[in-house]
């Protein structure tokens, strides 16, 4: 028996040039974000996954981002994938060695990349008929904007975003793509009303940070959030904190080799879901419902036990049970979803993770992804699963977590 068409509830999109250009008010335009075409040297990886980057009459052309007239992002191959990835467009001979740390153009791009209609045949292709697009240039939760020095451009930001997002990339895509919006995080009843104003046409998920404070923004502990929670209680709308979201990595020490910040990704995802095992945020919001993106699953079982007996034998002197009454992981069942792309220790231990709270995802098209594959690697993943299970895992929980009127 076939496996389930494939819901994926993380992957990228690289924003079209036009998006900012057309979607914002006129006056605006102006100092919005827009593509400037240069050439580029060599690029440096630092620590909170930022890039260092210089100009080069000689270099490599990369398409950029200009916003309130400074730089901000340039486009690369490892974050796009390049068409020289796929020889003759043959996507069987895809080749993600070609998926460097240099700068990109959109002409080099493959159109899926940005294309509503081109990303439409990419996932059909790949046996996934849902998808759920993290942006790129404003980052993972809007940090682009939150940092911008006009607060009201940066709202108009991400109301323009918002409205390509719903009208132009998703709703003429035949579900396909899925709408996930940002949200003005310097202003929390600004970032409420931006919720509630999706939610009335549909918009089921937003992106917020895995940690907040590591921005600079209050706690979740102090009730600032609370507008923002309540706003998602009362709407059904998912939050989704992609690991980066808090624009730091958990490295071991300032000059840890790259591979340590990708290997420990899942850190800051754990860090925060014990944030709201704790803060009793569960239980104020009874409706609430958080996602982590690219987190995988296989630490969930030990980081609810330890939860656990945290919240039992270390309550004579932390008063755990006076915020939660009680254990932590009972907030954590069917309330906060997961997702994977390999993680063969959290499908071991799916009885522990929770079979109704995980989701899968391709990651397109970034270095992670398993496209052109997704259909092959994914029944690899889910073989030892019966066949309710893999629906759950692949499709079911998905539809559940973004409220979706599908099967």
């Amino acid at each position: 028996m076939p496996i389930p068409k494939i819901i994926s509830v993380d992957d990228h999109v690289v924003e079209p040039s036009h998006v900012w250009q057309t979607w914002l008010p006129e006056k605006y335009r102006e100092k919005g974000p827009r593509i400037e075409r240069k050439r580029w040297g060599s690029f440096s990886l630092n620590p909170g996954a930022k890039y260092t980057n210089t100009e080069d009459p000689e270099g490599m052309w990369g398409d950029a981002w200009i916003f309130e007239d400074r730089l901000i992002y340039v486009h690369k191959r490892f974050v796009a994938i390049p068409l020289d990835a796929t020889p003759d467009g043959d996507i069987t001979k895809f080749d993600r060695t070609k998926m460097v740390m240099e700068a990109l153009t959109y002409d080099e791009m493959r159109p899926g990349c940005y294309d509503r209609d081109a990303r439409m045949v990419e996932f059909e292709r790949n046996w996934v008929d849902g998808s759920l697009p993290f942006p790129t240039f404003p980052r993972f939760c809007g940090q682009t904007f939150y940092e911008a020095e006009d607060k009201d451009l940066g709202l108009a930001c991400v109301k323009a975003y918002n409205d390509w997002m719903v009208e132009e990339f998703c709703e003429p895509s035949e579900g396909i793509n899925i709408p996930l919006c940002l949200m003005p995080l310097w202003d929390v009843e600004l970032a409420a009303a931006e919720i509630r104003r999706n939610a009335e046409r549909g918009v089921r998920a937003f992106c917020f940070s895995e940690l907040p404070t590591r921005l600079g923004l209050p706690s979740i502990h102090t009730g600032h959030w609370d507008p923002v929670f309540a706003a998602c209680n009362d709407t059904g709308v998912t939050l989704a904190m992609h690991i980066g979201s808090s624009s730091t990595d958990p490295i071991a020490s300032p000059d840890s080799p790259a591979g340590v910040g990708g290997t420990l990704a899942f850190n800051n995802s754990m860090a925060s879901m014990a944030d709201y095992l704790f803060s009793g945020k569960l239980i104020e919001f009874p409706k609430l419902k958080l996602a982590y993106s690219e987190g995988q699953i296989g630490w969930i079982p030990y980081a609810l036990e330890r939860a656990d007996t945290v919240w039992d034998q270390h309550d004579s002197w932390q008063h755990s049970k006076e915020r939660i009454p009680n254990p932590p992981s009972s907030y954590y069942y069917g309330r906060i979803f997961g997702c994977f792309t390999a993680d063969r220790v959290g499908l071991k231990n799916l009885d522990l993770v929770g079979e109704d709270n995980i989701c899968f995802e391709t990651d397109y098209p970034h270095t992670d992804t398993t496209w052109p594959y997704s259909r092959e690697y994914a029944e690899k993943m889910v073989a030892d699963l019966d066949d309710a299970v893999a629906y759950k895992v692949l499709r079911g929980n998905a539809i559940k977590m973004l409220e979706l009127d599908r099967v």
